[in-house]
């Protein structure tokens, strides 16, 4: 049995996961199981359209903050914290040092984001 090499990882929101999940249904008829599974658990959540997803991964991304990786833009959006210490708490099991005013940036990006909604 061969092992696949892995090219690039890359940090998929849920809005897109969900998105992707429909465009295999249409196209198999149904999903397998583990397909299928995810998709129970995405049904959980209140996701954010994919258009708005990539629109408020932009708005985060351009606030330029250092060492905010994707995985954590990523997180953001699945989890949409809406204060300061909530954007915090997303981040406190990384090792990554942001400052207050950084972390209040991001809340209130989101925050503005999520109230247009």
């Amino acid at each position: 049995m061969t092992k696949p090499d892995i090219l690039e990882e890359t940090p998929v929101t849920m809005s897109a996961l969900k998105d992707e999940l429909k465009k295999i249904k249409k196209r198999d008829e149904e999903l397998n199981f583990r397909a299928e599974k995810t998709e129970e658990y995405l049904q959980q959540f209140e996701v954010l359209k994919d258009k708005d997803a990539k629109e408020l991964y932009k708005k985060i991304e351009d606030l330029e903050i250092p060492r905010l990786r994707p995985e954590f833009i990523v997180k953001f959006i699945d989890i949409l914290p809406a204060t300061q210490e909530e954007v915090k708490l997303v981040l406190q099991g990384a090792t990554v040092t942001v400052t207050k005013e950084n972390l209040k940036r991001i809340a209130d990006v989101i925050k503005e984001h999520t109230a247009k909604k």
